[in-house]
């Protein structure tokens, strides 16, 4: 049985349908990431995992129970918001005790569980500190401290690290994986940061206009996206028009002036698509692409490329080994593995 299980959940306002089907299970101790453009109904979701939200349909359990007939503060579940919605008039050991004098807990072990909560997200001696008298990241620690020190069986996170700069971000998001993994707590994310719930989760649920597009680990749905959106959502992709016809007695991919062997399927228009670091630069033959190097961008630790190619724009980004690049006007031909590459077929989502 799963840990907490989403049974073709839907959610309308009005006319509008905010979520559509969404069915979930997910495992003790996992974290979820659900990952989509503004709209898509990530949020609208995990309200309704906490309660704030009714579904218009569907089924919550969580170890069997029933959610939607627990009440929200009863259900057992920790909340870090985007704006981590601290009191401004408590410390942050005040805060973090909060949710501690609500279940009873006695001074003194209330103390002890503060104290602990403060040393896990790396607070020490901050205690006593006001939040406007702490960064924005050390505020995100203060709120996750207080909403993983009732020990929740799930930890709901909305977007909890938007309003931090990037470099602040990334640090956290590995506190953040760390501090999960060692206490096992079930996580469930929203956030729009593609590379975010790549970094973070076991799982991730790409979701458009309502609807689940995928769900898979980070290297799936990155290495094998599901459909169209999820190909151009999770990072870049090229996308080269192609057609599978018969070529001397055998069925050809054809692109450009390029003729590979075609997978077992139908005749007729596809569309290739690759990801731009596994494309590489080769001399000219039969099984690359013919472009021409319209831009290059030094980036540090890569190039990013952007060519022109008989079968459209294409982006390349190559690592930086220190060896010579090409130049921008320079002829190339592209070439990637065949296990590097997808193909959709017209009217196919995947």
């Amino acid at each position: 049985m799963a840990f907490l299980a989403l049974d073709h959940v839907n959610k309308r306002f009005g006319d509008h349908i905010a979520v559509e089907d969404f069915t979930l299970s997910v495992k003790k101790g996992e974290f979820i990431s659900l990952l989509g453009p503004s709209g898509c109904g990530k949020t609208t979701t995990l309200q309704m995992i906490a309660g704030f939200v009714d579904p218009t349909a569907g089924s919550i359990h969580l170890e069997g129970r029933d959610l939607l007939s627990t009440k929200p503060a009863q259900r057992g579940l920790g909340i870090v918001f985007q704006s981590y919605a601290l009191f401004p008039h408590m410390t942050a050991s005040e805060n973090i005790a909060f949710g501690l004098e609500m279940r009873g807990i006695a001074r003194a072990e209330r103390e002890g569980k503060v104290r602990d909560a403060l040393a896990m997200v790396g607070l020490d001696g901050y205690g006593d500190r006001y939040p406007r008298r702490m960064s924005g990241g050390q505020q995100q620690r203060v709120a996750l401290a207080r909403a993983l020190v009732i020990k929740p069986d799930v930890l709901l996170l909305d977007e909890p690290l938007s309003n931090l700069d990037a470099k602040l971000r990334e640090d956290m998001q590995i506190e953040l994986r760390q501090i999960q993994r060692n206490l096992g707590t079930t996580t469930v994310l929203v956030t729009h940061d593609q590379t975010e719930a790549m970094a973070l989760s076991d799982r991730i649920v790409v979701m458009s206009k309502g609807r689940i597009e995928q769900i898979g680990t980070p290297q799936e749905t990155y290495e094998r996206p599901a459909s169209a959106f999820v190909s151009q959502f999770l990072g870049k992709t090229n996308e080269f028009p192609a057609e599978i016809r018969l070529s001397d007695g055998a069925q050809k991919l054809i692109f450009g002036s390029c003729e590979w062997q075609a997978p077992a399927g139908p005749s007729g228009p596809v569309t290739v698509t690759v990801r731009p670091e596994k494309v590489g630069f080769a001399s000219p033959k039969s099984d690359s692409l013919k472009g021409r190097v319209v831009s290059r961008i030094f980036q540090g630790n890569h190039w990013l490329f952007q060519c022109e190619t008989e079968c459209g724009p294409a982006i390349v980004v190559r690592q930086n080994n220190g060896e010579p690049q090409p130049e921008e006007g320079e002829t190339v031909s592209l070439i990637w593995r065949k296990d590097d590459m997808g193909l959709r077929r017209a009217g196919e989502s995947r």
